[in-house]
């Protein structure tokens, strides 16, 4: 990914649900112009998700989603509608896409019903009017289309297009640097490290310095002393990998503010103040108590991995005590959280804010906290309220 793509992460993620058959595929490939989605008369021919990013203005950069039905049958059925309820979760604006022939489905109805408990806009894409016989509907969600002639996709575009406010984007860092100030990131090229790129997070959080007219000063953690004496005034942040904060810390002087890639998307696309209140739950655990650390990306995992190496090791050295360990990652997310004392998720470049704050929800309904890499590395060095103190916090 280059630094001009926009992530999935950030895109607005539109996903098409409906029974088998009910011409999904096909209307995905009509709206992005390009046959993404396999098409076949056979029931279930869609068995995963299956994913295309495009641009749709004045909305902007989306993520096009097509979904198995949710009438699926037999036990692979279940788990084609288990990754479909998954979708839902990181969904910003779905799309019904039913028979403009036939009555609403009592499934269809359930589908709607699942749109409003998440609390989507939604519209309901009535396609097949090629076919004659249209069952019209005064239904402000209704658009009457044709995947297969075409007609009404654009105005199923426009629809989709103007359906939410695109003006209320949120920015990493955009209020906290001015035009002409200089920031320093902390980027340590080890082991763990992608050869050849820079993480997602680190790729942002550049991007937005660039279009705040501010300059970005990228150094390794051996180079940040000299780097802090080669400027003429002081840097208006300094942003660092969360591992490296107990010798960043020591080295940046406290005038100056100091954050990390990870704390900066707690806020970004999570509750901050939630997760900075969750790490105090580290002076509760007692021996067993076990802890969910949760990331929302896959990769290989290294001899030193901050997920599944590091932050166990900083956890048992701050609490002296025996902790149980599990993981998860990527897409997985369990729903019952009713074993962990404590969840520690990393932060989310991976994921959207709708999946970001679904996680937040089942953890706060079952009284579980939840915090964030940043916060809980920042804490067990004793760094916590300087790391969070350009936020607010």
């Amino acid at each position: 990914m280059s630094l001009n793509d926009t992530p999935s992460a950030n895109r607005t993620h539109i996903a098409f649900f409906g029974v088998r058959n009910a011409g999904k595929s096909s209307v995905m490939n009509a709206v992005t112009g390009q046959k993404i989605a396999i098409v076949s008369p056979v029931k279930g021919t869609t068995t995963d998700p299956v994913s295309k990013s495009m641009e749709l203005l004045p909305l902007g950069p989306v993520t096009i989603i097509d979904t198995p039905g949710l009438d699926d049958e037999g036990t692979l059925g279940e788990m084609r509608v288990a990754k479909t309820r998954e979708v839902l979760r990181r969904t910003d604006i779905a799309v019904l896409v039913t028979d403009a022939r036939c009555e609403v489905t009592s499934i269809e109805r359930e589908i709607i019903l699942l749109f409003q408990k998440h609390n989507l806009p939604y519209l309901i894409a009535y396609n097949k009017i090629d076919c004659g016989n249209i069952i019209e509907r005064n239904d402000r969600h209704a658009v009457y289309i044709s995947a297969k002639t075409g007609d009404g996709i654009n105005e199923l575009k426009e629809r989709l297009a103007h359906i939410v406010d695109p003006s209320g984007n949120k920015t990493l860092l955009g209020d906290l640097v001015h035009r002409g100030d200089t920031a320093i990131l902390v980027i340590p090229i080890d082991k763990a490290a992608p050869k050849g790129r820079l993480i997602l997070p680190q790729q942002q959080v550049i991007r937005e310095l660039l279009d705040c007219g501010a300059k970005a000063l990228m150094v390794q953690c051996d180079q940040l002393a000299d780097a802090l004496k080669s400027l003429n005034q002081l840097p208006a942040l300094v942003i660092t990998d969360s591992q490296a904060f107990g010798m960043v810390n020591k080295i940046v002087a406290p005038s100056i503010p100091l954050t990390s890639f990870s704390i900066l998307f707690a806020r970004y696309k999570g509750d901050l103040p939630y997760q900075i209140e969750a790490v105090k739950q580290l002076d509760t655990l007692k021996d067993g108590d076990k802890i969910l650390i949760s990331e929302g990306c896959t990769h290989h995992r290294q001899c030193d991995d901050i997920g599944t190496v590091k932050l166990p090791r900083w956890l048992c050295e701050y609490t002296k005590k025996k902790l149980d360990f599990s993981y998860t990652s990527g897409t997985e997310f369990p729903d019952d959280l009713s074993a962990y004392r404590l969840v520690i998720h990393c932060g989310a470049c991976m994921l959207n804010e709708k999946e970001m704050a679904y996680r937040l929800k089942i953890a706060k309904q079952q009284n579980i906290y939840m915090a964030n890499y940043g916060t809980i590395i920042a804490y067990v060095h004793g760094i916590l309220p300087r790391a969070t103190k350009i936020l607010g916090y």
